[in-house]
């Protein structure tokens, strides 16, 4: 049998943070702040505390364990070394599912902003022409990266500039309290744990990165802290001047925030900065399931053909291919709302069986504290999300996992 090559180390601290950033920095601010005011209400910046906790104890062990085993798959890889071969499968699989939702969901972001009139369209484009840009290799992601990233964040610091500086801000806006109830701020911070879960893609991306037992504990929580603090600052922002419910209401909260401090000329780029934001979490998503699809195919859970390397640009090509043909299908049919949830769901389960599989590297209480927190955490933040996204989720994983069962069975004549 002729061995594959492998993949190709090139991506460096300042690379992995980038890629980090453009999946999380992303279309993720532009349409989780309004859901999630609707169902925190004055809780909303209690509910973003609240993801952004979860989400730092699970790029913490994410950290830990992808500087252990920096290859390809991310939770997949570390569930099945720590837990158990189906303990990996179920990660991977909630993996593939839901971030191909979350794929789903950013492709339409880029159409939605784009082109409303040809939402559908514009994201099938999109995803086809990121498909081909991944093709050609991981440095030519991070190079498109980097200047998405710088544009996005261009973008949100204007906004916040003109929110806060206009006659229209009022800091009495910005309440902190728990209007919408203690589920609603949980459901909130599910919600918008859709945003931040980027970070991950850091470590999915480990057989590509150089030195990862030093780059990756450097790079994810880099990556989520500035996250962090520029989400902060624009939901601040955007609360002075829209208030909670206005948020709640609005479709397209950031430009309606830049239209309601005065400043309506910004509207058509913070619309521009929105889809550049999509597209740059679109790719790097894109990244991310193909990695986790190849390392499945490996071992023999997806198809084999899906495990090939191409031998010139040292990237799964396949894999890549058909994550593209799947997320085009998704796009011209999903709802984008809908796959928030249905993507937070699957992604919650995966990030708790990396904290399960983050709590065996050590037996001191200090060790194990964060993986205890992020795991409870990522339980309770999934069974708050929306019903549906907990019916639906759950179904999915349960067709993933009697699929496993059925391959386990030593069948005979």
């Amino acid at each position: 049998m002729t061995q594959q090559p492998e993949l190709r180390r090139t991506l460096g601290v300042f690379d992995a943070v980038v890629i980090g950033l453009g999946s999380m920095v992303g279309a993720g601010v532009f349409v989780a702040l309004g859901p999630a005011a609707g169902a925190a209400g004055s809780g909303l910046l209690v509910g973003l505390a609240l993801a952004a906790v979860v989400a730092y104890c699970n790029a913490t062990s994410s950290a830990r364990l992808a500087a252990r085993y920096p290859a390809s798959g991310g939770t997949y890889v570390y569930g099945r070394e720590r837990l158990g071969p189906f303990w990996g499968y179920v990660a991977g699989w909630a993996f593939v599912v839901g971030k191909t939702a979350s794929c789903a969901a950013m492709a339409l972001t880029v159409g939605a902003y784009a082109w409303p009139a040809q939402a559908h369209a514009v994201a099938v484009c999109a995803v086809v022409v990121l498909t081909c840009v991944n093709y050609l290799g991981v440095q030519k992601s991070a190079w498109l990266t980097r200047a998405i990233v710088a544009v996005v964040l261009g973008v949100l610091a204007a906004v916040v500039t003109v929110c806060l500086g206009s006659g229209a801000s009022d800091a009495g806006r910005v309440d902190i309290g728990v209007s919408g109830g203690g589920g609603g701020v949980l459901e909130a911070a599910g919600l918008l744990f859709f945003a931040f879960a980027g970070y991950a893609r850091i470590a999915t991306l480990g057989e590509e990165v150089r030195d990862p037992a030093r780059t990756i504990p450097r790079a994810v929580p880099l990556a989520l802290g500035i996250t962090l603090c520029v989400y902060a600052a624009v939901a601040v922002a955007v609360l002075s001047v829209l208030g909670t419910e206005g948020l709640a209401d609005a479709t397209a909260p950031l430009a309606d925030a830049v239209r309601a401090a005065g400043a309506p000329g910004l509207v058509p780029v913070v619309r521009a900065g929105a889809a550049v934001a999509a597209a740059g979490s679109l790719l790097a998503l894109i990244l991310g399931v193909s990695r986790t699809t190849l390392a499945m195919a490996r071992d023999g859970h997806l198809p084999g053909p899906l495990a090939a390397v191409h031998p010139r640009f040292r990237v799964p090509h396949r894999a890549e291919a058909a994550v593209g043909l799947v997320v085009a299908v998704a796009a011209a049919t999903a709802d984008v709302r809908g796959a928030i949830g249905f993507s937070s769901f699957g992604v919650l389960v995966y990030y708790a069986i990396a904290n399960a599989s983050a709590w065996t590297l050590g037996s001191s209480v200090t060790a194990r504290v964060v993986p205890a927190v992020g795991g409870v955490g990522c339980v309770v933040l999934a069974f708050a999300l929306p019903v549906s996204s907990v019916v639906t989720g759950g179904a999915v994983l349960v067709v993933g996992a009697a699929a496993y069962g059925v391959r386990r069975i030593p069948w005979r004549r």
